[in-house]
């Protein structure tokens, strides 16, 4: 895969603490066979009335049209594992998150599919909130090199596991990617199980 040094680009902000994946797509969209069309789905619910009339969100808010960085407070992600949350925001045009915690499980999802989500100081993402609603066209600058996002006037340090963050450098947040790499010693485990003179399932 590609590897993610740094995102650019303006942001959205989405304000609720504890915002769980079925709120990020709502169970019926979960039927789809691939995940090319579920950008439609993101806070569909809470972007849309029963009869699909536009609420007042700020993904409807032509001011952050075209955002490709999503603030979002503690707890973001949290409730089902379903891997359709991180994929919807993928698939809307998003390639970070920021925010002050996430859900385990979701950012294991969002990280293997190389959507970045790193966490920043309660204060740092007060300030942010501020910054772009007051100023929508700001333009964020994630670094993951330098492990910090410039905005405004301030360089604010972020926080992402170093694991995570060397992954993310290298290209290697793909485990199918990590997997294949490994077949030479995946075909030699399978040969050593199968015994003597047997060939493995991955025999060649």
């Amino acid at each position: 895969m590609p590897p993610i040094k740094k995102i650019q680009g303006r942001a959205v902000p989405i304000k609720g603490r504890d915002i769980d994946t079925d709120r990020i797509v709502p169970a019926r969209f979960l039927k789809t066979v691939t995940f090319e069309k579920l950008g439609e789905a993101l806070f569909y619910d809470e972007r849309f009335d029963e009869a699909g009339n536009p609420k007042d969100h700020p993904l409807n808010d032509p001011r952050f049209a075209g955002a490709s960085l999503m603030l979002v407070e503690a707890g973001f992600g949290s409730g089902s594992s379903r891997e359709h949350a991180p994929q919807a925001i993928k698939r809307a045009g998003f390639k970070a998150l920021v925010g002050e915690s996430f859900a385990e499980i979701f950012f294991n999802n969002a990280t293997q599919i190389g959507l970045v989500a790193v966490t920043v100081a309660p204060e740092d993402l007060g300030y942010l909130f501020a910054l772009v609603e007051q100023n929508p066209e700001t333009e964020l600058v994630l670094d993951l090199e330098k492990m910090e996002l410039l905005a405004g006037d301030r360089a604010i340090p972020v926080f992402l596991p170093e694991a995570v963050r060397e992954a993310f450098l290298t290209g290697r947040y793909d485990p199918l990617d990590l997997l294949l790499e490994a077949m030479d010693q995946v075909r030699a485990l399978d040969a050593r199980r199968a015994g003597p003179g047997k060939r493995g399932k991955y025999g060649e």
